[in-house]
């Protein structure tokens, strides 16, 4: 049995994070890392209209303000990052990573702002046998730690060495010994083993580096004998620190100050920097602060610190708390955030006395937040919270003055006391207004004051942004979703969404899961014959001013900003300014105008061109007027009324193509001349007119595709910044050809309309807004944000290959791209070394190229401030991202360079033999459907912007201001031929789309869900843990089993047979335990709501183990099956107590719901609870009856009469966690022995073993693996490895049966707890059925949901394709240079904490390295394409073939 794994859904958990230099030197980002995902965010200014100018000044200035964070980049490495720390090394003005992995690899890698891409500095690996000392498994997390001075690194390995990395510095002493060597500025490395500095220093908790020693020096927290709290009473204060002086030049390393006897439960130390000082030791029930030559300092925290320790602490009044799982970030040099494990803030501040000593703490509690796992503090003020159990946040905190100070008490208030509504909701810019993914309190504000001797502030916590989490996924169950066009019901394929539990605690929510967009279809119309349609925006009110959120399609695809939705927007209804007036249906003959208002009608007499076909319309001119440019001439109108018509000769060239930035428009001819439009000011009357003015391309290779581009991001600049500016602006340069300004703007006014550009011939001169001057408000805090001139460009593609971008309106040439078809990963500008005349040279070779159809610019992003050049070449769609690029020395070219984004989309449709070509025939007949563009550019879809692709396979492009690329495909309705955004009264913010079948689907974007995620997602808050979700397929709707806490004070012991309780009594700062306390609930999945009065409570002490919907034998029902939710449970209580558990069996019925509460129509009814004998640990139906695992005994159950009635038994290994079936087969899985087959024969009532797997596994799930006959068992364990199973009793290896035979394996990187299967998929994306649906609809793929928040699928294939990827898999491991020197083939080899004596069989592909095929370039693809003996197209048709089968949900 072969398969392909692909990750479907990117891993979204935040594990660290560090604030550093690393993308420039003037600018700061913060570095999150995940899993094996890498993400580097910028903050900036807030997106939302900051204070308007009127409001008084003291409002308009920084502290009105939120930053946000954008994410400039991301990379994907084949390897989990257990460590993250930066460092500047010498001869960069920007930091270097350094990255550890297991077992011990350290990688070193910088940004390379040639490339806009990590590159490795170096690579270090210490995973030799003799480094081991002969251990075969390793637990030990590879720590890195980093001098505070950048003299090192340190890395502990094994838990018992420490590799030390010297750094070069300026001006060392020592560069006459180190001559010889490289001038590298990473020294070689060393190893000390920790035995050699003291024999006792083992059990490393923690080691950190102190401040203000002349050396490096290096504090470790061990613990030499282990003690845990049971033996306390005999063993304790076991905890010791040692700090060990780095002399790098000689390698000596003396100890120089040692403390002992620390209590047992210190976790971690938090150096303090100058002029303080030393070191806190957090332990999990005291804090202390520890200096050389200073008497420590220890305060208990609570009142179990006084029985576990004798190290003499004083009580900390006030508080009541305990650090275990806390983090803490410092935020000046007596000050800390600390963040416990309930998610509350506490700001801790250090009390000095003159001789720079602690004595005394002070904490206060400033908020409570997300679960946090990592934290790191930003620029002052701001502060991040990484977590791997909600999503992350960007917090804003503010000192709070005290009483005393009344002029700083006026400013306080402002800041802090926002109105209520604020501080609940943070504002979610990010995301529709009715999406509600946030948790309603993700932070609450306290703010106590309390006055002591010093300066003791008390902050207040607002939050800025978050990064969307969904891990850790434990469950997931599909259903089908509540709202679903009647349009889309009949598809042979299932429409189904997923359901995942996430989070933890009060972060526990479900996330809602769809990987395709499904429109909601306001109506449809039939129109046949239609190729292609626009919509255009009617005649404005002269009386609004011009909206900033609302330009159409064509105008301002580029200029516009994020069109966000903010919570204060008025009703939609109401800002209509913009709604379009009129569609334009352009058939092959003819033109069809219809006119869209309340009702939608056909226009009979109107000036636009309705004789014959239109090849373009759209608005110019600040939307006021309209362009229509048909084959032969061109029209300006404004409303309805023509105000000016350019014929052209009917027996030239016909326009075939026409793209508008505004105030200019392109326009080109079948033979590739082009003609520049401007619209001037009428010199004669008072409106506008269009100058047309043909461009001279003599001596050039023919045209083949023109886009214009409007540029208001700043980076389209020929010249350097100074050295002053830190963001890539456009100055005033000598010789500029066009003359940009770059006006330094509160983001507040609208400016984009007020057009410089120099002297040209013909002024343009659009409507222009008044220019108001303001002066940015200047702040140490935050830099201004620049408001940039829009400039305006010409992109060309030649018959050539050359992509050429011209500056508007004087044309001259700024940018040449040789060979752009090929598909670079590159594109750099080749002006200089060569002249642009000469282009015989190169047309030899643009035979072979491949032919470009269609090309776009677009700025994306906030204000277009990300910049995208789309292009379709033959088949394939290439993405590139602009960045600035400032080291080349030309003075007339641009300053940018394109990277290649990878998207892994294949949009080709298969090649079926003869079939292909016959739905094609009728679009190729006319030259002007070849013509039809397939990227259409939308600004305000329901609050997104972005680009619709259309085609066989459509797909949608979005970028919010968050500033990742989105990519979601919209499968559900086949192909699209043409699409265009339609903002209307009874269609607010909506869109057009026509299908293959000529229908016109008039929809609108369901807002339900936030499009800016990997999937589009709804996050739905439960506010306590959930453990299980199934979904009741009769009443359609979830049964959701969650926990919340419940202090216990008693404890349970045996009195005899009866069960008593004794209560605890403690002092008031003792901490007593939580208990969970579990429930089951019904959900609706209309409104994603609790259904009121459908919770079902569970007793105390009692944990719900599983729970399924499971179909039971039951006369009810025709098909003689009926689905009930069953639990099974197990009541812990002690070890004095025998353990055991019930199966609860629940059956959702329906009755007449509550008046005004149409949820209630569904209730939750217990048939059956009775307590086992032994604990329940799994359940699973087995044809019609109930299967259970109770203690090491499984059961089969027929349920009768609302009993249980005994049918069979079997006895089992050690403890079984999970049983699925099919048909009348089990397999079980056991928490240390790996699987079993089990097989009920009905005609005897036994249960019997078949086979089972002999090694020892601690496996985590299970879930059959099927491809058409053959059937295999997938296993997910605790190493992160997937192992695929299968019965094979002729096999000489399975003992004629006995054994399972393993037949694949492959390490995943996520712990896997959740399996779930669906059928391949039947129908194409273009919304055909497949050939060979009947084989395809008996392959089954296999989907996974991980713990760090991704999604992925394993899939069955054939071993012909399986031995042609192989190849290319290994032929991609040695021709690309991966992320930080890091190896797939290790990373995907299983991975043992044993030796085991069998090899791996690998036989799973790694799609993730497969799809890095697509993302070459056509030479590289041809290239490896024959080194394995096969051509590009079979491997694309491959890969393409497991995207089509695996594209669900």
């Amino acid at each position: 049995m072969y398969g392909v794994y692909k990750q479907t859904h990117t891993p979204t958990t935040v594990e660290h994070a560090v604030w550093c230099n690393f993308t420039s030197a003037q600018e700061k980002s913060l570095v999150v890392a995940g899993t094996t995902q890498l993400h580097v965010y910028r903050l900036k200014g807030d997106m939302e209209n900051p204070v308007t100018v009127a409001d008084d000044k003291a409002k308009s200035d920084q502290k009105s303000r939120k930053q946000k964070l954008e994410l400039m980049a991301s990379f994907s490495l084949y390897g989990n990052i257990m460590s993250l720390q930066s460092v500047q090394l010498v001869g960069s003005d920007r930091d270097a990573l350094l990255l550890s992995f297991m077992d011990a690899k350290l990688s070193i890698v910088e940004y390379d702002p040639g490339t806009h891409d990590l590159k490795t500095a170096s690579m270090h690996y210490f995973e030799e046998e003799e480094v081991k000392d002969g251990y075969v498994s390793n637990y030990h997390i590879p720590m890195v730690r980093v001098d505070p001075e950048g003299r090192c690194a340190v890395m502990l390995i094994y838990g018992k060495r420490l590799v030390v990395l010297p750094f070069r510095k300026e001006g060392a002493v020592e560069e006459a010994e180190m001559a010889s060597a490289s001038k590298s500025s990473i020294l070689p490395t060393y190893m000390i083993t920790l035995q050699d500095l003291d024999e006792r220093l083992m059990n490393v908790v923690d080691l950190q580096f102190l401040h203000g020693y002349f050396d490096p020096t290096l504090l470790i927290l061990y613990e030499p004998l282990q003690t845990w709290p049971g033996r306390v009473a005999v063993r304790q204060d076991t905890c010791c620190i040692v700090a060990v002086s780095l002399n790098i030049a000689q390698r000596v390393h003396p100890i120089i100050w040692s403390v002992g006897n620390l209590p047992f439960d210190c976790k971690q130390a938090v150096a303090v920097p100058k002029p303080i000082g030393g070191v806190l030791v957090f332990a999990v029930n005291s804090l202390l602060y520890l200096n050389q030559s200073v008497p420590p300092y220890g305060v208990s925290l609570n009142s179990i610190a006084d029985q576990s320790t004798v190290f003499p602490l004083r009580i900390q009044e006030g508080v009541r708390i305990s650090l275990d799982c806390a983090q803490a970030a410092l935020i000046s040099y007596d000050r800390l955030v600390v963040s416990l494990k309930g998610g509350e803030l506490y700001v801790l501040t250090l009390l000095i006395d003159g001789m720079r000593s602690v004595r005394g703490f002070h904490f206060d509690k400033a908020a409570a937040s997300v679960l946090t796992c990592c934290m790191s503090m930003l620029s002052p003020g701001y502060l991040f919270l990484g977590s791997r159990l909600g999503n992350s946040l960007l917090l804003k905190y503010t000192e709070k003055a005290l009483e005393g100070d009344t002029a700083m008490l006026d400013a306080a208030e402002k800041v802090g006391e926002e109105p209520p509504t604020k501080k609940k909701k943070p504002d979610s810019d990010w995301m529709p207004s009715d999406v509600s993914t946030m948790d309603v309190d993700e932070i609450e504000v306290y703010g106590s004051e309390k006055q002591t001797g010093t300066h003791i502030s008390s902050y207040v916590f607002e939050v800025c942004d978050s990064i969307m989490n969904i891990g850790p996924c434990g469950r997931v169950t599909m259903g089908e979703p509540a709202f679903l066009s009647e349009e889309f019901a009949d598809s042979p394929d299932p429409d189904i969404e997923l359901v995942t539990t996430c989070g933890y605690g009060k972060n526990g929510a479900l996330a809602v899961l769809q990987r395709s967009i499904r429109p909601q279809v306001v109506t449809t119309f039939d129109l046949p014959g239609c190729l292609d349609m626009w919509t255009v925006i009617g005649t404005p009110p002269e009386t609004k001013p011009q909206e900033e959120g609302e330009k159409t399609e064509n105008s301002g695809a580029e200029e516009k900003p994020e069109g966000e939705v903010t919570k204060e927007d008025p009703p939609p209804d109401l800002d209509l300014t913009n709604s379009h007036g009129f569609l334009i249906l352009s058939r092959e003959d003819s033109t069809m105008v219809l006119q869209t208002g309340k009702e939608i009608m056909e226009l009979d007499h109107s000036g636009f061109s309705t004789q014959g076909p239109t090849v373009y319309a759209g608005n110019i001119g600040n939307n006021k007027y309209i362009i229509q440019v048909s084959p032969y001439g061109i029209r300006l109108l404004q409303g309805v009324k023509q105000l000016q018509h350019l014929p052209f000769d009917s027996k030239g060239p016909a326009f075939v193509l026409a793209s508008v930035a505004d105030p200019y428009a392109l326009v080109m001819s079948e033979d590739g001349q082009i003609l520049l439009l401007t619209l001037v000011t009428d010199p004669y009357g008072s409106g506008h007119r269009l100058s047309a003015k043909k461009i001279d391309m003599q001596g050039k290779s023919q045209a083949i595709t023109v886009c214009a581009y409007r540029d208001t991001s700043g980076l389209f600049t020929v010249s350097s910044p100074s050295a002053s500016a830190p963001a890539p602006e456009a100055e005033k340069d000598a010789a500029t050809p066009a003359p940009e300004a770059a006006v330094a703007m509160e983001t507040g006014v609208d400016d984009e309309d007020e057009l410089l550009y120099g002297e040209t011939s013909a002024k343009p001169t659009g409507p222009t807004a008044p220019k108001e001057e303001v002066k940015p408000s200047t702040s140490v805090q935050e830099p201004a944000v620049k408001e940039v001139e829009p400039t305006h460009w010409c992109v060309i593609c030649r018959e050539n290959g050359s992509l050429e971008i011209y500056n508007l309106p004087d044309f001259s040439l700024v940018y040449l791209v040789k060979n752009f078809p090929t598909g670079m990963k590159l594109l750099v500008d080749s002006f200089q070394a060569t002249s642009s005349a000469s282009t015989s040279q190169s047309d030899k070779q643009g035979d072979q190229l491949a032919n470009v159809k269609e090309i776009l610019m677009v700025g994306l992003g906030h204000k277009g401030s990300r910049p995208h050049l789309l292009a379709r070449v033959d088949e394939d769609l290439l993405i590139y991202e602009a960045f600035p690029y400032h080291l080349s020395q030309t003075y007339t070219m641009l300053k940018i360079r394109f990277k290649k984004v990878q998207h892994n989309l294949v949009l080709r449709e298969r090649k079926s033999g003869k079939s292909k070509k016959t739905g094609d025939q009728e679009e190729t007949n006319t030259q002007t459907a070849n013509r039809i563009q397939h990227f259409r550019t939308f600004t305000d879809i329901s609050g997104y912007s972005g680009v619709f692709i259309c085609g066989t396979s459509p797909h949608w492009l979005f970028m919010t201001s968050r500033g990742a690329l989105r990519i979601h495909p919209m499968s559900i309705d086949g192909a699209v031929t043409c699409f265009s955004p339609f903002h209307n009264v009874n269609c607010p913010k909506g869109f057009l789309y026509f299908n293959r079948g000529g229908e016109l689907r008039i929809s609108v974007l369901p807002t339900h869900l936030s499009y800016d995620a990997p999937w589009p997602v709804r996050k739905v808050p439960l506010r306590c843990t959930p453990h299980f979700v199934a979904y009741h397929m009769e009443c359609k709707v979830y049964a959701v089993a969650a926990s919340t806490f419940e202090m216990c004070n008693r404890i349970p012991r045996m009195a005899g047979d009866e069960k008593e309780y004794d209560a605890v009594e403690k002092d008031d700062r003792y901490i007593y335990p939580m208990l969970d306390k579990f429930n089951i609930q019904l959900m609706s999945p209309v409104s994603w709501e609790i259904i009121p009065n459908t919770r079902h409570e569970f007793e105390d002490w009692e944990h719900i183990s599983t729970m399924k919907n499971i179909p039971l034998k039951s006369e009810q029902y025709v098909s003689g099956m009926k689905g009930y939710i069953v639990a099974g449970t197990v009541s812990v209580q002690g070890e004095d107590v025998t353990t055991k558990g019930r199966i609860v069996i629940l059956d959702v019925i329906e009755v007449v719901p509550e008046p005004g509460q149409p949820l209630t129509k569904n209730k939750i009814k217990e048939l059956y609870g009775k307590e086992q004998k032994g604990p329940v640990s799994a359940l699973c139906g087995c044809n019609g009856y109930l299967l259970s695992a109770i203690g090491q005994k499984i059961f089969l159950w027929e349920f009768r009469n609302n009993d249980l009635i005994g049918v069979a038994f079997i006895d089992t290994q050690v403890y079984i966690h999970t049983a699925i079936s099919i048909k009348n087969y089990v397999i079980l899985a056991d928490v240390f022995k790996s699987i079993s087959l089990l097989r009920y024969q009905a005609e005897s009532k036994t249960l019997s073993l078949v086979s089972r797997d002999m090694r020892p596994l601690e496996t985590y799930c299970v879930e059959f693996f099927v491809d058409n006959a053959q059937i295999g068992f997938l296993v997910s364990d605790a190493q992160k490895n997937f192992l695929l199973y299968s019965y094979q009793p002729e096999a000489r290896e399975s003992y004629g049966g006995q054994r399972l035979v393993r037949r694949a394996d492959f390490n995943v990187g996520s712990h896997v707890n959740t399996f779930f299967r669906v059928r391949c998929k039947i129908v194409d994306p273009s919304g055909e059925k497949r050939r060979d649906a009947d084989t395809v609809a008996k392959r089954h793929v296999t989907m996974f949901a991980t713990l760090d928040g991704g999604l992925g699928a394993l899939l069955p294939m054939a071993e012909k394709t399986y031995r042609r990827l192989l190849m290319l898999q290994n032929i991609l491991m040695t021709h690309m240079p991966f992320p930080a020197g890091l190896n797939p083939k290790a990373f995907r080899m299983l991975k043992h904490n044993h030796r085991s004596l069998i090899n791996a069989c690998r036989n799973i592909l790694d799609g993730e390295l497969l799809w890095k095929y697509l993302h070459l370039s056509v030479v590289e693809r041809a290239e490896l394409a024959r080194k394995i003996g096969t051509s590009p197209e079979t491997i694309t048709e491959d890969l393409m073939e497991v995207d089509r089968l695996t594209s669900h949900f």
